[in-house]
């Protein structure tokens, strides 16, 4: 079997390569620890959307709509304003159409290697990123954490390990995110026709005009049902629309199938997750990016109870910890 983990380069970045029988996956570890590629070498399948050559620019400045981009905090943040535990936070405004801060600030910069290689089982990598108080992410959200991730190769797919720890001295929030882009169709010779996704979504966010949540949900599509049941194309409908996740039989997941090769992508991850976005490029029919997200989009700014809204903290000395896996059925 041709199991491997080495250093190499990708599009010209630092980029450590995993190999495992059939499947191959590349980590950047210097531009936000992003699991940039995930592919099938023997069946010409590539399931996440990488950036080409002559986008590899665009994507070091905006890397936030390939691979699997770490948001932490996720999402939006009315006026740039955090308010925790007492305090307001003030995150820079970098989405100018909202005036709102759009996804924190990890998937930017760059990780530590801790450890790569093989085993019987599995090819794997393990990055991190520890904020101290002259880490410059400090200045915007003042907490010392070390935030880790493990990605491994099996013949099951790809696992995905998520270790966090607060080590300071006040509760830290905990609110994540993954801007997973799934490629659709992801085989060679398939088109968008082809494809079929599922969720386990629940009520639909209503959000307005800077979209942000009223607080209000709104009734599902009769799409947006099949979604949630029997499936129906990623590119129905222009999506950038906010779920709550209502886990079915003990998962939270997304299922893509391909009719054409009968094959089904599945892209499972924790009950943690209290909510999903979904993106797709204005139904652009080549990727959409279903993102498992703790918490309600802008939770610390809406009046709605912690739990209801996945907006939770980490205690000093506390640790969170969840999985996921992306694998073909």
């Amino acid at each position: 079997m041709n199991h491997k983990a080495y250093e190499g380069s990708y599009q010209g970045e630092k980029a450590v390569w995993l190999q495992y029988g059939p499947y191959e996956a590349v980590m950047l570890p210097e531009i936000g620890g992003n699991l940039i590629a995930f592919r099938d070498n023997e069946s010409g399948y590539r399931f996440l959307r990488e950036p080409s050559e002559s986008e590899m620019e665009g994507f070091k400045e905006n890397p936030g709509v390939h691979g699997i981009p770490v948001l932490f905090p996720p999402n939006r943040y009315e006026d740039g304003e955090f308010p925790w535990n007492g305090q307001m936070y003030q995150f820079p405004v970098n989405e100018e159409d909202t005036g709102n801060h759009l996804h924190g600030f990890l998937h930017t910069i760059p990780w530590h290697v801790e450890e790569f290689g093989t085993n019987a089982f599995e090819s794997f990598v393990t990055v991190s990123i520890r904020i101290d108080k002259d880490h410059p992410v400090y200045r915007m959200l003042p907490h010392q954490f070390t935030f880790r991730l493990r990605y491994a190769l099996s013949g099951d797919g790809l696992s995905q390990q998520i270790f966090i720890r607060n080590e300071g001295e006040q509760e830290m929030p905990c609110l994540l995110a993954f801007h997973t882009a799934i490629n659709a169709p992801f085989a060679e010779g398939s088109t968008a026709d082809d494809c079929k996704l599922k969720l386990t979504i629940g009520k639909r966010w209503e959000l307005s005009n800077r979209m942000l949540p009223t607080g209000q949900h709104q009734p599902l599509s009769e799409d947006e049902e099949l979604m949630r049941t029997e499936g129906v194309s990623p590119y129905f409908d222009e999506m950038d629309n906010h779920y709550t996740a209502v886990p079915q039989n003990g998962r939270n997941r997304m299922e893509l199938s391909d009719s054409r090769i009968g094959k089904t992508l599945v892209y499972d991850v924790g009950t943690s997750y209290k909510q999903w976005m979904i993106w797709n490029n204005k139904a652009c029919k080549q990727y959409f990016c279903p993102e498992p997200q703790i918490n309600l989009v802008n939770a610390p700014n809406v009046d709605l109870p912690a739990e209801e809204i996945g907006l939770f903290g980490l205690g000093p000395g506390e640790i969170w910890e969840e999985t996921a896996r992306l694998y073909l059925k």
